[in-house]
């Protein structure tokens, strides 16, 4: 599995796609539109997906991160209901996604756009895991893109390689432009907790990401998948979200249960860490700051 960008092509990688939905809304079993009319699943879950359409995963649901939520999440701010210390989860167990990483794939990124080197090593683990970067805009974050891949892969190289994958090269989006830097949302998924089930609705809506295995009308295998939040942020209960999920993947018959019987369904799980671009250009100048350094610098200069 690696990326899931050719759709219904061989791939090395294929890039499997979840994050976003673009908003619509969807009134009873999504038809094939789907919400984002984000795309197809190709033959194999290839390695890295977009969020959902021609990555060959899934259909507009890359990863999608609230935006908001990283206030919460990264412990930059923001205030909610109980408060859970930064770096940990609801559960209490330390958290591998790390608001570090979203200000490294925003560093990848605005080197890329003005032409800088690219940005150093950065300090985090370096282990391997399935991950998603999402992007997303403007007040409303609207999702901008969103391409991961299911194949485990080192932090430093897999992020700086789906950073500019999913700003660039999400087909359902033109590539992004300097002038969208400032209204920028960037999340960091790492998926874990990789489940083979017997029952396509053995899995928790707001818990569990789900990545679906089934036949077209043609007889060729077609995949697609959600992360954790998808079905959550569009209110969507199993049957919609599955159901969602076939359009996605390029299902195109009437959607029967005993078909839906026939998926072959995975859940999993995931971290998840946002940051705005706002937050990202303090947590940069702060990082100078406390070096010395009175005035910020090219963000390739964050991590030497």
């Amino acid at each position: 599995m690696g990326r899931k960008r050719c759709v219904g092509a061989d791939c090395s990688k294929m890039a499997a796609g979840c994050c976003g939905v673009k908003k619509q809304k969807l009134s009873g079993s999504p038809g094939s539109g789907g919400p984002g009319g984000v795309g197809a699943g190709s033959g194999a879950l290839t390695g890295t997906g977009h969020c959902g359409s021609d990555l060959g995963i899934g259909s507009s649901a890359t990863v999608a991160a609230a935006a908001g939520s990283v206030s919460r999440a990264n412990g930059l701010g923001g205030a909610g209901g109980s408060v859970t210390p930064a770096g940990y989860s609801s559960s209490g167990r330390k958290m591998v996604v790390s608001a570090e990483m979203c200000c490294f794939c925003f560093d990848v990124l605005y080197c890329h756009l003005y032409g800088y080197q690219p940005p150093r090593t950065p300090r985090f683990t370096n282990d391997p895991y399935p991950l998603f970067v999402t992007w997303k805009i403007g007040r409303d974050k609207r999702l901008r893109g969103c391409i991961g891949t299911f194949s485990a892969m080192n932090l430093h190289s897999g992020l700086r390689e789906y950073t500019l994958t999913s700003a660039l090269k999400d087909s359902r989006f033109p590539p992004m432009t300097r002038d969208e830097l400032p209204r920028l949302f960037c999340s960091v998924s790492l998926l874990t907790n990789f489940e083979d089930v017997g029952d396509y609705l053995d899995w928790e809506v707001g818990v569990h990401g789900i990545r679906i295995e089934f036949f077209n009308e043609k007889g060729s295998k077609r995949t697609a998948t959600y992360l954790p939040e998808v079905a959550k942020e569009q209110g969507w209960d199993h049957i919609q979200t599955i159901d969602s999920l076939l359009r996605k993947g390029g299902y195109k018959a009437p959607i029967t249960n005993d078909f839906r019987k026939t998926i072959k369904l995975t859940r999993y799980r995931s971290e998840k860490m946002t940051m705005a671009y706002a937050e990202y250009i303090a947590h940069r100048q702060h990082h100078h700051y406390q070096n010395g350094i009175g005035h910020p610098l090219p963000p390739y200069n964050h991590y030497s």
